[in-house]
């Protein structure tokens, strides 16, 4: 089945799903993306040919596709799916399949297909269909892969095709350009990373796609790449993770329980820590990547302070600074 009829037949479900009434074949055509097949006579013909197949595609699935009418005045039979029939009964998984599941569904956010399922809803409601707010959340991906890397980095996992960017590496600001031959896309503790052979230095590597910067070009013809019989993806991107350290930051009293909760009270203001005042924790964290502790810290303001290391302050100096930037500059008071 080819990706385009796999996103309308995902468009069509949602479309079915979240709507109460039956849906005839004009309401359905022209609110499902896919469908847009202009207004000629050979147009409709080949819509009907292709909503038939569709919905044979659909029963073959086991997808309960009901038939009827909202009233005796409509003049054709509509469509929809019915919730309490499509809902899966509860399921017990083991916890590597639920994290199968889960990878599934962070792959699913970045593939488009939430976007046009949005774009199909707001079509029926602007028709005056009833739709169900809430039966699509079900489908809905939940876990968001902001990186703008990576649609071209799975487009090049897919495509078998070598990839080339311009890579930061943690020690520089600086950028330099890196060929790849991509072998997978994986999700390792909350960020993503690509995984694959690194063409300048002839040797595996794994680039955090955060710290791509720019546009993915493709650096081949696609089916260039193989990929290693036998390895292990997210276990090479552990692996290759930076040895642990050990921050030291101060948070006042009552603020940041969950940065406190994820690290150790060293002492308190009264032990006589450096920078210490009255109603001030000294925490320890323990962490692998300064930007990512950095982006968590950022977040409280002025609640927790950095005392050591440098670059961890330095980071989110740099947030801080990035994001007061961003904020419209406050005017002065009128006399």
């Amino acid at each position: 089945m080819s990706s385009r009829r796999a996103e309308r037949l995902v468009n069509l479900v949602i479309c079915l799903l979240s709507t109460r009434q039956y849906l005839p074949a004009n309401r359905i055509r022209a609110a499902v993306p896919g469908y847009d097949t202009g207004g000629s006579d050979s147009a409709d013909e080949a819509f009907k040919r292709m909503f038939e197949r569709d919905k044979a595609e659909l029963r073959e699935l086991g997808i309960p596709l009901e038939t009827g009418r909202n009233s005796a005045f409509d003049s054709e039979d509509g469509y929809r799916i019915a919730r309490r029939d499509y809902e899966l009964p509860e399921i017990d998984l083991q916890p590597d399949e639920a994290a199968a599941v889960g990878l599934a569904a962070r792959l699913w956010q970045s593939a488009g297909l939430a976007d046009a399922s949005r774009s199909g809803l707001r079509k029926l409601q602007a028709a005056g269909v009833d739709v169900d707010g809430t039966s699509w959340l079900a489908v809905d991906p939940r876990v968001d892969a902001a990186e703008p890397a990576f649609a071209g980095c799975l487009a090049g996992v897919r495509a078998r095709v070598p990839l080339a960017f311009d890579y930061r590496t943690p020690a520089s600001d600086a950028s330099v350009r890196r060929e790849v031959e991509p072998w997978g896309v994986v999700s390792w503790h909350g960020r993503w990373y690509l995984v694959g052979h690194d063409r300048v230095r002839a040797a595996a590597r794994c680039f955090r796609l955060s710290r791509i910067v720019g546009s993915v070009a493709r650096a081949g013809r696609p089916g260039e790449v193989t990929v290693p019989e036998g390895i292990d993806l997210v276990a090479y991107v552990a692996s290759e993770q930076p040895p642990r350290h050990t921050a030291r930051v101060r948070i006042r009293r009552g603020a940041a329980a969950g940065l406190r909760r994820s690290g150790r009270v060293a002492s308190g203001a009264s032990d006589g820590e450096p920078g210490g005042e009255p109603d001030n924790d000294v925490v320890e964290l323990d962490y692998n990547d300064p930007e990512t502790l950095a982006s968590r810290i950022a977040g409280y303001g002025a609640g927790v302070v950095v005392l050591e290391p440098a670059d961890v302050r330095a980071a989110v100096v740099a947030l801080l600074r990035a994001h007061a930037g961003d904020a419209e500059p406050a005017r002065a008071p009128t006399p």
